[in-house]
């Protein structure tokens, strides 16, 4: 489904709204060396870390890039992992905690205006023309917090109440962020004179 139809649509409507169930066995399984255990949580979680990344990151190699520290990441500090009932929150925390450490490292903030995000980068999700036009405002109007919070939800296809869970918030706030998100991205489409055949 395009990106641009979900944002603009009145009553956005997901195709892949399937709830992602992570078995909290895994990390065990991985701190023990199994490599088809992780294998099976990369399946499970590689588009959502993915939404959650670019969210943060707003650059594609760079997400791909810390996906990959991601899950090095987790293969070795899996061990450590204490079933809590939220493992996309702990994989959420330390892809979080990479990036921040990777800006600590660089002692720079990337200056979005010298970034040219879609004429030398093909996202892996995100292909359609009108649904870059969408990413773009998003990137631009919209802070983090919204940004996870659509894109978590548009792309990776969580429910609000594992988006909330996940990044720490309650549900109602959740749901409130998210739908000013969308009022404000539509309002910026249509006043950016990007038409929409509802």
């Amino acid at each position: 489904m395009l990106l641009f139809t979900f944002i603009m649509d009145d009553e956005p409507k997901r195709s892949n709204t399937k709830e992602i169930q992570i078995d909290e066995n895994l990390f065990k399984r991985i701190g023990n060396n199994d490599m088809e255990a992780l294998e099976e949580l990369y399946h499970l979680t590689e588009r959502t870390l993915y939404a959650y990344l670019l969210s943060i990151v707003k650059n594609h190699d760079e997400t791909l890039d810390l996906m990959q520290e991601t899950y090095i990441k987790i293969m070795s500090s899996a061990h450590l992992y204490k079933p809590m009932g939220k493992p996309l929150a702990w994989i959420f925390t330390v892809a979080k905690n990479l990036y921040l450490s990777r800006l600590r490292k660089n002692k720079r903030v990337i200056d979005m205006d010298s970034v040219e995000l879609f004429d030398d980068l093909r996202f892996s999700y995100i292909t359609d023309p009108d649904d870059k036009i969408v990413l773009e405002s998003a990137f631009d109007i919209l802070d983090e917090e919204e940004r996870q919070i659509i894109f978590l939800y548009a792309v990776s296809g969580l429910k609000h109440r594992e988006i909330a869970e996940s990044i720490g918030l309650k549900l109602s706030t959740t749901l409130s962020k998210y739908h000013r998100a969308l009022k404000k991205l539509r309002n910026h489409l249509t006043e950016g004179g990007v038409g929409y055949e509802g």
